[in-house]
């Protein structure tokens, strides 16, 4: 019987798909260490990992039986990817799924940051309020305004769809003009210097690459407006925090919301002081739906490894090049 080590406990719609495998499961309430990760994938035929979890060149050769990588994650950039396919070890990972949702939780975000939602909250939790102000916790209109969009995959999309409700005008950025979406969308596409001084709205939609890494600093934020925001949901890494910390406590923009973090789970304590940004916990995925559907794929793509075939979610195909060890 083949054996999976699952690096965190899934939703119970994908484990039902496995429950015929011998599972060992971890079960913290904090990510496993490596130490942990080497032990569970000892003479495993399959792992579930997390997008937080490092799969380095130590844990692909630590299991001899090891026939494939299931990501739980729309990306797969913490898995060593060219040496899992040297080892015949296919790689997957889950698209597509979570786009809509992240598309919702982005406008949270959006929504959240220029009414100051969370301020007033807070205000409401500790009695503070005294009754209606002309001047009480005044924000931005979202409506009318001008959106930048830096990434236009299908998240990108997603959110620009749900800008035109709000009557926004948007640009975007990206590696290549989509002259058939910017119809649909009445999307304008333009380099990222225009983007980022014309844009009230900037929100982050792009992989993580060499590309991309601190894709926004210091330059980048003085470019912006100052009445600008900034919204990543995309990963923590595109953002240069120091450069974040500087720019929304020097007033170089008006403010942020973030759902990833560069140096996640761990938060700079600088940023949990500032007033003007929002902060979630990685949860742009994070609906009964979506989760859901998630953990069915990364199992449905564990079965079809077994069976010898081409998982529908697979990265790395030229891995069946080589026979499974």
């Amino acid at each position: 019987m083949e054996q999976i080590y699952i690096t965190r406990r899934l939703p119970d719609e994908g484990l039902r798909l496995l429950e015929k495998y011998d599972l060992d499961i971890y079960e913290g309430d904090i990510p496993p260490s490596k130490k942990e990760i080497l032990r569970g994938i000892q003479e495993k035929d399959a792992l579930i990992c997390l997008l937080t979890d490092p799969i380095d060149k130590d844990v692909i050769d630590a299991s001899p039986h090891l026939k494939i990588i299931a990501n739980y994650a729309v990306g797969a950039d913490n898995i060593d990817i060219s040496r899992a396919t040297k080892k015949g070890i296919l790689v997957t990972n889950t698209p597509g799924v979570l786009t809509e949702t992240t598309a919702d939780l982005t406008w949270a975000l959006i929504l959240a940051i220029a009414r100051r939602i969370i301020q007033g909250d807070d205000m409401m939790r500790k009695r503070k309020f005294k009754g209606w102000a002309p001047k009480l916790l005044l924000g931005q209109d979202v409506h009318k305004k001008t959106l930048g969009i830096i990434g236009m995959g299908e998240i990108g999309r997603a959110v620009a769809r749900r800008a035109k409700g709000f009557d926004m005008s948007i640009l975007y950025h990206n590696r290549a003009r989509d002259r058939k979406n910017e119809k649909k969308l009445n999307a304008s596409f333009v380099d990222l210097e225009t983007l980022l001084a014309d844009s009230d709205f900037i929100t982050l939609h792009v992989p993580l690459t060499t590309e991309t890494y601190h894709l926004i600093g210091r330059n980048e934020f003085k470019m912006m407006k100052k009445s600008a925001y900034l919204i990543n949901t995309s990963r923590g890494k595109c953002v240069n925090e120091t450069a974040l910390i500087q720019a929304l406590s020097k007033g170089w923009i008006q403010g942020a919301a973030l759902d990833v973090f560069e140096h996640e789970p761990q938060v700079s304590s600088r940023l949990v002081e500032l007033p003007n940004l929002v902060l979630a916990p990685h949860i742009g995925s994070a609906s009964h739906e979506t989760r859901g559907k998630m953990a069915i794929m990364a199992a449905e793509n564990v079965l079809a490894a077994f069976r010898g075939e081409i998982p529908p979610n697979c990265v790395n195909p030229d891995a069946l090049k080589k026979e499974f060890k």
